[in-house]
């Protein structure tokens, strides 16, 4: 009996590790099929992750695959902006400041959905270096809530990425049905808009309509896409699969608290509602995937290759190594963590983490008997309520195998 791929839809905030999950998954043909990707805001803008997306997906001969804008800003936001803290692990464009999108934060003539703005109009030369943290940061959006990174403006750690504040998101809701939204289509080599392709979200729900659990919704971002398709369609809930990045139970987080995790920090209520819709859902987080570091040697590697592809995937590599590196010496020592990488593996392949399943929620609050906002952790009603929805968090992760896997998969996708 021939066994036929894996179908994957994906939900990315395309920077450094999300496109290497990216190239991960198309070189992995004989384990899935990679049925489109929805770019949304988080490591960096939507506008961005979309471009970042197609100009990868381009590199590896994939402009077939379509690609969606997701959700723009948080659910509990008005608009969102990139914060400085992406932009020191994931390079001011996303993708390592390597530029494959273009020269600005846009590929030149890009087609993004609903965008009048060119990509010359991101560009951080029409930003000051002065301090744009907190109170100090200007934002013409009068009487609307921006996130910062997950953070209020004027929150001493809102942090602007620098650029950021002359692109605000705010365009749409995603709690309400969007009109029409572009995927992105191959025509001459060149990706063009079809202005008759549904929106992000609605194709998200059309998938798991049709498909069932027999499709895996990967989010390497926060979780506002997968909220939105389940707040805009309840029904799909119980026929979702869902692997996602994010959380951590056993470790610290990566955030200024140390509590939090970056991507449930963007939006700790779309996790915590997605938490307790009754998914089939995965948590891929901190707690095994600060166990997976890619060594310098894998990006030499793939450098000797030779090709663009290599180049490019090796460039991705060097400038998260540097990075991780200067912000942890002695956690990151051995190379940058395969945040995005490892969920994706997982998604084709769950025997590479042991999990513990329990009924979990994301802290909305911060404060006496809340607790820390953005943190993961047992929902206490759980202990009480056996029949509350569980989630299978990962906690052991067999390191070496998907190591081994994953640079050698890589490997052969440069060539």
């Amino acid at each position: 009996m021939v066994q036929c791929p894996d179908r994957i839809i994906a939900s990315i905030d395309t920077g450094v590790d999300d496109a290497l999950a990216l190239a991960y998954l198309l070189g992995s043909t004989d384990e899935c099929e990679l049925g489109g990707v929805i770019a949304s805001y988080g490591n960096v803008d939507a506008n961005t992750a979309y471009a970042n997306t197609c100009a990868v997906l381009d590199l590896f001969g994939r402009a077939d695959i379509p690609v969606f804008l997701g959700s723009e800003h948080p659910s509990w936001a008005d608009a969102f902006i990139p914060d400085a803290g992406c932009a020191q692990f994931h390079g001011d464009d996303g993708l390592g400041n390597t530029r494959l999108a273009g020269s600005g934060a846009l590929a030149d003539g890009a087609c993004v959905p609903g965008d009048d703005m060119s990509g010359d109009d991101m560009s951080g030369d029409d930003m000051s270096g002065d301090d744009m943290s907190g109170d100090d940061m200007s934002v013409d959006v009068p009487d609307e809530v921006v996130s910062v990174g997950g953070y209020l403006a004027g929150d001493v750690h809102a942090h602007p990425a620098l650029g950021a504040c002359s692109r605000v998101n705010r365009s749409r809701s995603v709690g309400h049905p969007q009109s029409a939204m572009p995927t992105a289509l191959a025509s001459g080599g060149k990706r063009r808009c079809s202005v008759d392709a549904a929106d992000g979200i609605e194709y998200l729900i059309e998938q798991v309509r049709e498909f069932g659990r027999d499709v895996t919704v990967l989010a390497t971002g926060p979780l506002t896409d997968v909220d939105a398709a389940i707040t805009r369609a309840p029904d799909i809930a119980s026929k979702l699969r869902l692997v996602m990045m994010g959380g951590t139970l056993t470790q610290p987080g990566n955030c200024w608290d140390a509590v939090a995790e970056t991507n449930i920090i963007q939006d700790p209520e779309a996790a915590n509602r997605v938490f307790h819709s009754g998914a089939d859902i995965t948590m891929v987080g901190l707690d095994v995937t600060h166990q997976c570091l890619l060594p310098q040697s894998a990006a030499d590697r793939w450098r000797a290759t030779g090709t663009k592809r290599g180049r490019f995937l090796a460039d991705l590599a060097d400038f998260s190594i540097k990075a991780n590196l200067e912000a942890d010496p002695a956690l990151f020592s051995g190379g940058m963590p395969l945040h995005d990488p490892l969920a994706a593996a997982v998604a084709l392949d769950s025997s590479l983490v042991d999990c513990f399943d329990l009924a979990l929620r994301a802290e909305t609050n911060t404060g006496d008997f809340n607790g820390v906002r953005g943190r993961t952790t047992g929902d206490p009603v759980g202990l009480v309520n056996h029949s509350m929805p569980h989630v299978h968090v990962a906690l052991g992760v067999d390191s070496g195998r998907f190591l081994d896997e994953f640079v050698e998969r890589m490997a052969e996708v440069c060539r």
